[in-house]
């Protein structure tokens, strides 16, 4: 992993999902996540991170694949882990 690069300036947008009591509205129901913001990963991430823990399953961030690491459209818990990785490369 120490070759793996992650390009926190790459186009992305931070979207939610609509709920009821705290739960998803499911796909199937005709449910389509909403724009948050609209900026670069980096910042997604900074946005989701200061979300209450108890809200962020209802949030995803869509980007460019980039790696292994980095899909197209990222969950809460790949979103957690790469903020503590941006944290441990000081980014």
């Amino acid at each position: 992993m120490p070759d793996t690069q992650i390009d926190f300036s790459a186009p992305a947008t931070l979207r939610k999902w609509p709920s009821v009591n705290s739960e998803r509205v499911s796909a199937s129901l005709g449910a389509r996540t909403y724009m948050i913001i609209e900026g670069t990963l980096d910042e997604c991430i900074r946005k989701f991170m200061l979300q209450p823990k108890s809200q962020r399953h209802l949030y995803e961030i869509h980007t460019v694949p980039q790696t292994d690491l980095v899909g197209t459209i990222l969950s809460t818990d790949h979103i957690v882990e790469l903020a503590r990785l941006r944290h441990f490369l000081g980014n």
